[in-house]
């Protein structure tokens, strides 16, 4: 028996691999996670500089490990009892990586990327400073629109993650954005908030620096 999700989940995927090709940005659809760690070696040279956006789609996919047990110089950012002045030198490192591996909150059929950030430290790599970015995102994180990636950041991704950091946030408490609420006006900001940075990437001007692989599964929140 055909899985029809699956055939779906391709067509969508490669529907956004063009979009993606037409932004200058180099696309990949992928059946399955197992097949992201072999597409990535083909894609690194041993000995270059690997940086690491936070992403729990990448240790779903167990490049983390891969890279960490492979021939390359890894800017470990998940080094166990870091301290937060060590953590941000890490992060200030990975602008001068060969490659940073990361994932994105949101992608859409007209092939744009949609980020938020606490820190801002994926956001300024991604934009500038590695000479490869390689992005690896679940279909579950596919929209239609940047207003619904931007919904998908209040519903789903800013609350689990929230969640997983015990965040102490409204929307870990409540389940989604003090910003979906419509008591907006007696709000005056969500305490400890993780979504500092919002950044959109759209159609680029230095071709395929940008890499995104489509995985036809659910990874990361």
């Amino acid at each position: 028996m055909e899985d029809y999700k699956e055939i779906h989940n391709q067509i969508i995927g490669e529907k956004i691999v063009s979009a993606l090709e037409a932004n200058n940005m180099k696309g990949y659809y992928l059946k399955s996670a197992k097949e992201v760690v072999p597409l990535l070696k083909s894609m690194l040279v041993e000995g270059e500089i690997i940086s690491f956006g936070g992403s729990q789609t990448l240790e779903e996919c167990g490049v983390i490990a891969a890279i960490r047990n492979g021939n390359y110089k890894m800017i470990d950012r998940f080094a166990k009892n870091l301290s937060s002045e060590q953590r941000g030198d890490l992060f200030r490192q990975a602008f001068t990586s060969d490659t940073l591996l990361t994932s994105v909150n949101a992608i859409t059929f007209d092939g744009r990327l949609y980020c938020v950030d606490g820190t801002g430290n994926r956001i300024a790599a991604m934009i500038y400073g590695p000479k490869q970015v390689i992005v690896v995102v679940g279909v579950n994180k596919i929209v239609e629109s940047i207003e619904a990636a931007v919904n998908r950041v209040r519903l789903i991704s800013a609350p689990v993650n929230c969640i997983r950091f015990d965040s102490d946030t409204y929307c870990q408490n409540n389940g989604y954005c003090m910003y979906l609420n419509q008591e907006i006006g007696k709000n005056t900001g969500c305490r400890n908030t993780m979504c500092c940075f919002s950044t959109i990437f759209s159609r680029q001007q230095v071709k395929n620096r940008i890499h995104v692989i489509i995985v036809g599964e659910t990874l990361g929140f």
